[in-house]
């Protein structure tokens, strides 16, 4: 099932206005993808419209958000169900380093409903880190229900090689990447076996399902009671460890 796990909608400082839960669908439906996760920064509260659209494009919906943790490296943590996802958000909201967002000059942070229309704004900037470090992100998101993968973890910013310079061991169910073979400032990663995948980090339509990948896995596995139901995490963990893994010692 071709597959993206990392995307931006309206809510994040950072992204589009114009890309909404539904414009996003939208062209993942029409790049061909079968999972989209949505992981705006520190919240999930666009999981709601998003969550209830999916199913009308045909898409399975994974709930959650990308983590800045307090290293300001970012994680993704991706939730079983919609109710889950929105309760790890309150938590994280509550320890998120309060800085007033400033839209004119940090960008607007939207949740919208499932026709676009604006249902509030989030008043503190949400791209500041959390009070939690990378060594406990991975038992807290478990606690919801959860699971995490270290985002872009080639990349020189915000990355766990950018700040801690190497690949630390986790309950990491695999590590997004921007290209596989993964570097860091030119230098080969070693990845310690885990399993490796890419994703968009879509900010606007255009990036959406630049860099999705293949999970060997069905419909009928990851959400055994149908369309719309909570998704199987431990299935779907089982089919991320069939991805490619590459071993770069």
């Amino acid at each position: 099932m071709l597959t993206d796990l990392h995307n931006h909608t309206c809510l994040s400082p950072c992204g589009s206005l114009e890309l909404s839960p539904r414009r996003l669908l939208e062209a993942g439906s029409a790049r061909g993808l079968q999972i989209m996760a949505l992981t705006d920064h520190n919240s999930s509260l666009n999981c709601r419209s998003f969550s209830k659209l999916a199913p009308k494009y045909g898409i399975i919906p994974v709930c959650g958000m990308e983590v800045t943790t307090s290293e300001e490296l970012h994680v993704l943590c991706l939730f079983p169900f919609l109710d889950a996802s929105l309760a790890f958000s309150e938590y994280a909201f509550k320890i998120l380093v309060p800085f007033t967002n400033v839209p004119e000059i940090t960008g607007d942070q939207v949740y919208v409903d499932e026709e676009e229309n604006i249902e509030g704004e989030i008043n503190l900037f949400l791209v500041n880190p959390l009070d939690i470090s990378v060594d406990d992100i991975g038992a807290k998101a478990a606690e919801y229900g959860g699971i995490v993968i270290p985002a872009h973890v080639d990349r020189p910013a915000f990355s766990m090689t950018s700040q801690l310079g190497v690949i630390i061991n986790g309950p990491w169910s695999a590590l997004e990447c921007v290209r596989i073979p993964p570097g860091s400032f030119g230098i080969p990663l070693d990845t310690l076996g885990y399993p490796l995948i890419t994703s968009s980090d879509a900010h606007y339509p255009e990036h959406v399902g630049r860099r999705p990948f293949e999970l060997d896995t069905t419909a009928e596995e990851l959400q055994p009671g149908g369309p719309g139901c909570k998704i199987d995490m431990e299935a779907f963990k089982r089919a991320l460890y069939c991805c490619p893994t590459l071993h770069t010692r």
